[in-house]
């Protein structure tokens, strides 16, 4: 059974995948390497429409599945569906768009997915 319904390819996706990609070099103001620099590893993240019923061990299986990468770790957001009226000719038009569920799933260090592989 598919769990994946789309891979999410979006500017604010592409962004949070390439920040994510690169390593990071940084002092903290607080903590126990206060002022000494840090360097946290790059980890790739790639977002995922998936059906509401899936869980995260079930998404990781079938990411791995798919694209033959590792996956670390899987994170899940439920978005509720918006509600949108619009006004026509017949009066005003009530609806809903649907809910559905995302997925940022973080791969292990050198881990990419190519989306566009597959485009000729």
């Amino acid at each position: 059974m598919s769990f994946i319904i789309k891979p999410l390819i979006s500017e604010k996706m592409n962004n949070i995948t390439e920040k994510s990609s690169t390593d990071r070099t940084y002092k903290p103001k607080t903590g126990k390497h206060r002022g000494e620099e840090v360097t946290k590893k790059a980890q790739p993240k790639y977002g995922f429409i998936v059906k509401p019923e899936a869980n995260k061990i079930e998404i990781a299986k079938e990411v791995e599945a798919v694209y033959n990468v590792t996956v670390e770790n899987v994170n899940t957001l439920r978005y509720a569906g918006k509600r949108q009226s619009r006004w026509t000719r017949a009066g005003l038009v009530r609806g809903q768009k649907n809910a559905f569920k995302k997925a940022i799933v973080t791969l292990k260090e050198g881990d990419s997915i190519d989306f566009y592989s597959n485009i000729q």
